[in-house]
């Protein structure tokens, strides 16, 4: 299958956010404010208790429990430790009441979001002790105001606390993991997107390879064809030049095609524009450059895919290209493209030798190169090689499965 082009692949973005939910992540300094105040409307009984009481001092610590919030993002298990050891002071002083506050909610929920789940978790056991062990002590038996109902509150008030804790624990760590599932997402999407990139550009590299490659070639040896018939025939002279412009024309045209990729929105796709319709008229211009080209189609005609018909095109072009470039004496080149099934065989093979009877040469191997992966983009195998009579043959095999792109 060929590979998925760049503007297929949309990178994953964050959720879209409210408004609130954009401003207080763009102003983490309120968002901690907010949190302040969160915690101390949680806290205001016991706040009033100590005032009317006149415990100033509880009053304090639980003042600079709630204001410590604020560092929670920059120091999470600091903030944690203080918000433990207030709460143990204020439960110890005050034996005989029910002393809890929200921050320790805000504290471990923070510890959670910047550690991992199982110290989370650790942090949350270890933070519940000092409650847990405080309301078991005070309501069992040997505590003071002993009731019937003593053993049985101060196990559900010690549970409670633990829950409490584990939930909070359990909440930022659900936060933290979603954190990390949409980086993980946002990270695979870049690396497809870099990827389809330069895949895009391999793609291109091979096209602008196939167009001056088959161009330049042409050119020249029209140029060469026509220094040579001036003297004698000036009408086919002047025939050989036309084809030489109009090849030219004809190159400038697909550069400007492959180069206008480059310059538009990445929306913008590569036109496939030479297809089936195309082969005809490129055999043409080989014999017109000298070169005994004939081709054949058999078998129903290949699928109507664009992009599938470009890399016949391209095989077939730069299967040619080679023979004129590095054939000599050719009398005559078979092309051939045979469609069976789901399969589309492109065959193209001269009977000429080479300079001093050496092995053909295949240049930078750029071309070569390029055929075998626009083969291996639908599934198919590239040959080329010598023939065992003389010459040089370029067998192609393509696999087209219906709804391949």
């Amino acid at each position: 299958m060929p590979a998925l082009p760049a503007q297929n692949l949309v990178l994953a973005a964050p959720p879209r956010r409210g408004r609130l939910r954009a401003y207080l992540a763009d102003h983490p300094v309120a968002m901690d404010w907010i949190v302040v105040a969160a915690a101390t409307l949680l806290t205001l009984p016991l706040f009033a208790e100590f005032a009317i009481q006149g415990h100033w001092v509880r009053f304090a610590l639980l003042a600079v429990q709630q204001l410590a919030l604020r560092a929670r993002r920059r120091s999470p298990w600091a903030v944690l430790v203080v918000t433990v050891a207030i709460d143990a002071a204020l439960l110890y002083q005050s034996p005989n009441s029910s002393v809890m506050s929200g921050a320790m909610f805000f504290a471990l929920y923070s510890v959670a979001v910047a550690a991992p789940a199982l110290v989370a978790f650790g942090a949350a056991l270890l933070a519940s002790v000092p409650a847990s062990v405080y309301y078991a002590f005070v309501y069992t038996p040997h505590g003071p105001e002993i009731s019937a109902n003593a053993r049985y509150v101060g196990l559900v008030a010690a549970v409670s606390v633990l829950l409490m804790d584990v939930i909070a624990a359990g909440l930022g760590a659900w936060v933290r993991g979603s954190r990390e599932h949409q980086a993980e997402v946002r990270a695979w999407a870049m690396r497809r997107a870099e990827l389809a990139s330069v895949q895009e550009r391999n793609r291109i590299a091979r096209e602008m390879h196939d167009v001056v490659a088959h161009s330049l070639t042409v050119m020249v040896t029209l140029s060469d064809g026509a220094a040579k018939v001036a003297p004698k025939d000036v009408e086919r002279a002047q025939e050989v030049l036309g084809e030489l412009s109009r090849t030219g024309r004809t190159a400038l045209a697909d550069m400007r095609r492959v180069l206008g990729v480059l310059r538009e929105n990445p929306g913008t796709s590569l036109a496939p524009t030479p297809g089936m319709e195309s082969l005809h008229a490129l055999v043409a211009g080989f014999r017109t450059a000298g070169l005994p080209a004939v081709l054949t189609l058999t078998g129903a005609p290949p699928p109507p895919d664009p992009a599938f018909q470009l890399a016949i095109y391209r095989i077939v072009q730069e299967s040619l290209t080679n023979a004129l470039r590095y054939g000599r004496s050719v009398g005559r080149v078979d092309v051939t493209v045979e469609r069976e099934g789901s399969r589309v065989r492109i065959r193209v093979e001269n009977d000429g030798g080479t300079h001093d009877g050496a092995e053909p040469r295949l240049g930078t191997g750029g071309g070569l190169a390029g055929m075998r992966e626009r083969a291996a983009l639908y599934g198919g195998t590239l040959h080329a090689g010598p023939r065992p009579g003389g010459g040089w043959v370029v067998e192609t095999e393509l696999h087209w499965i219906e709804g391949d792109r």
